[in-house]
């Protein structure tokens, strides 16, 4: 795996870390395909229970390396081609996709600003920790772009049409602060406090009922696209699914027992 993106794992947590602290994590090619690669790990790891996603240094992520961005412009206008937006299928779109589908919370700690797709990224997360310094900027419109990276899917969910529609036509930054009143952020803390509530987080994720909170994921996606006839019978469908888990039978004897759960993730 690229130096760009880091890996590890333990004791049931996958943590991710954009690590081109230099450029403020901009997504090149080589950071892009390597996120993709390790989320689709994860996702795939049946040791992992939970995923942090996070950063080093002074911002999260501001989105597409425009560096990169602009040579490649200049390479499609030389040769005829229109390849150069095909990172939102090749990249973005998987990225997102296995953020969002993965059977496991994915936890997005906020270490500073968040632009572009890196705001896509965050916002596509099931739980958001946020450095008190940190901010959000949509920023598509202001490079004369729409959204990418499920933008147009998950910030309408976070925080209504018309706030969503208001920071993608007029692209500002969005405190911490705001984000938290906004309903974007869950949690803000002080910037030194970040990394240890964000990992906190998402450790007693790793150490719940991976099966239940993956129907959990499953159940929220489905109720936004469904009428509520539909909804009902897929909550049964779930239901019955986490009935019969293991992380059920244990949880129901703690409970008689007056016990706190260990729970197996299975």
């Amino acid at each position: 795996m690229a130096d760009t993106v880091l890996y590890e794992v333990a004791d049931g947590l996958a943590t991710i870390t954009l690590n081109r602290p230099d450029a403020m994590n901009a997504l090149d090619t080589e950071t892009k395909v390597a996120l993709r690669d390790a989320l689709h790990r994860a996702g795939g790891d049946t040791a992992v229970r939970a995923v942090l996603l996070t950063a080093t240094g002074r911002a999260f992520c501001v989105g597409q390396d425009l560096k990169e961005h602009v040579a490649s412009l200049a390479a499609d206008r030389e040769h005829g081609t229109r390849t150069t937006m095909d990172t939102v299928k090749d990249h973005y779109n998987p990225i997102v996709t296995a953020i969002t589908r993965m059977p496991k919370p994915v936890v997005a700690g906020v270490n500073g600003v968040a632009a572009g797709a890196g705001a896509g990224f965050a916002f596509a997360a099931d739980y958001r920790v946020v450095a008190d310094s940190a901010a959000f900027n949509t920023s598509f419109a202001g490079v004369a772009l729409t959204a990418d990276s499920g933008v147009s899917w998950t910030l309408p969910r976070l925080i209504g049409h018309g706030r969503a529609a208001d920071l993608l036509l007029f692209p500002r930054n969005v405190s911490a602060q705001e984000a938290y009143e906004l309903g974007i952020a869950q949690q803000v803390v002080p910037a030194a406090e970040l990394a240890a509530t964000a990992e906190g987080v998402a450790r007693r994720l790793a150490a719940g009922p991976t099966g239940a909170y993956a129907a959990i994921k499953e159940s929220l996606a489905y109720g936004a696209e469904h009428a509520l006839a539909d909804t009902l019978a897929k909550e049964d469908e779930l239901q019955g699914r986490a009935g019969a888990s293991e992380d059920h039978g244990i949880a129901v004897a703690a409970f008689l027992n007056k016990e706190k759960p260990r729970f197996v993730g299975r």
